[in-house]
Formats: C-alpha cells, structure tokens, sequence
C-alpha cells in the first residue's frame, strides 16, 4: 500500500554491488528499513547523496505492517541544509548527533512528535550563528524527553559515578534553554554536561555501547 510520509535518515548500508538498505527515522511508521537499488547508476532518481545521514526526505513508500525491509517508490529532498558542509564544528555536532540518533530511536510509539522534533531542531541548526557549541548538549536534554526519560532537575541527568566532578549549574542552564539563547558556558562545564548525558543515555537505553564520535566533539568544545 503506497504512503506518504516525511522522514530523516539515520544511516545506509551497501547491499550487494550496486543497492543499499537506507534507515530511515518516518513522521508515519517510526524508524523503517528501505532497499533502494541501482543508487550508482546514471539512470537512477535516487543519488547517493539524498541518504547521508540526517537528511530530510519527502517519501512515497510501499508499506505493509510487520514489513522488515520496504521500498521507496518517490522521494525528494525536503530541506537542504547550507552549513553542514561548509561549517566543520557543525559537520562534527552533526555526525555525533546522528550516532546518537542511530543508538537512540528504535520502536517509538508518538513518531509524529518526535519527527517534527528532529525536523525544527536541526533547520534551527542549519541557521544557528552563535552557540553552534552549545547546541547539541541541549538538543540531547530535549530528546530524552521524546524518548521516555527525560530529566527536568539536573540531579535526575547525573548519576552516583559523576555526581561529585560535574557542575550542576551547567545542566541546570542548559535545562531551561532554547537552541537561540545566549550562554555564557566554560569549556570544563561543556566537557561535564557532555560526560553526564552521555553516561544518562546509557544507563536509559540498552545496547546503547560506545560513542564513536564522541572525542571529536570532546575537541571541538575546547576551540
């Protein structure tokens, strides 16, 4: 049966020579599977470059329920972002965030809330000229509401190990932040409001395992 749906890419994998399954975050299913064949080829509507992670996508897709794989029938480009490719430290904010999307959204009840979420957040990103390095940190606070856990005092983000060495008043700011608002953060206070969620997401969600682009943001909140 042919839906429509908008939805965000989590990530793709080669399939065979010329295909690739792409994991795609929809406003109307949740996170789906989709096969897309001859993506290399010159004939084909659907580029590569349309399934890096975090795109946003109009769909047209064949769906039945308890489906594993589907396939894309019509897809377009819902927004293009300017900056991602230009800006390096929004590039890297990107890249992680998008691990942690992949870690994060698996069988979610409310997919259109959370889509639209996704959506407005990162084309506020895409626009964002000041506080590009406090972005992401107050992006996973929002998120781990949608996900089912999240804090509103910063006692509730920290847990027994990290209690001791992490400022309180960073979570707390950034608690009651917006992605625009303007603050006055010290790199140690990012580098432990980054440390407690990241241990916060993990004691929330199994399976969750290693960041793997964790230290480049590490990096990035010192310049």
């Amino acid at each position: 049966m042919l839906q429509k749906t908008r939805g965000i890419v989590l990530r793709f994998t080669r399939f065979k020579e010329t295909s690739i399954i792409v994991t795609i975050f929809t406003e109307a299913f949740g996170t789906h599977a989709y096969i897309v064949n001859n993506v290399h080829s010159n004939k084909s509507t659907a580029k590569l470059a349309l399934f890096q992670p975090l795109t946003l996508l109009d769909l047209v897709v064949y769906h039945r329920p308890n489906q594993q794989i589907a396939r894309i029938k019509e897809l377009k480009c819902l927004y293009a972002f300017q900056s991602f490719s230009t800006d390096v430290k929004k590039s890297s904010i990107a890249l992680f965030l998008s691990e942690i999307l992949n870690k994060s959204l698996k069988e979610e009840s409310h997919p259109e809330a959370l889509f639209e979420f996704l959506q407005n957040s990162f084309i506020t990103f895409d626009h964002l000229s000041t506080g590009v390095e406090n972005f992401h940190l107050i992006f996973l606070l929002k998120l781990s509401r949608y996900l089912g856990f999240g804090a509103n005092r910063s006692d509730e983000v920290l847990i027994d190990s990290l209690a001791h060495n992490t400022d309180n008043e960073g979570i707390t700011v950034l608690l009651e932040a917006d992605y625009t608002t303007p603050l006055n953060l010290s790199y140690t206070q990012r580098r432990q409001v980054l440390d407690a969620l990241i241990q916060f997401y993990a004691s929330h969600l199994d399976s969750f395992g290693e960041v793997r682009s964790l230290e480049v943001v590490r990096e990035l909140l010192a310049k």
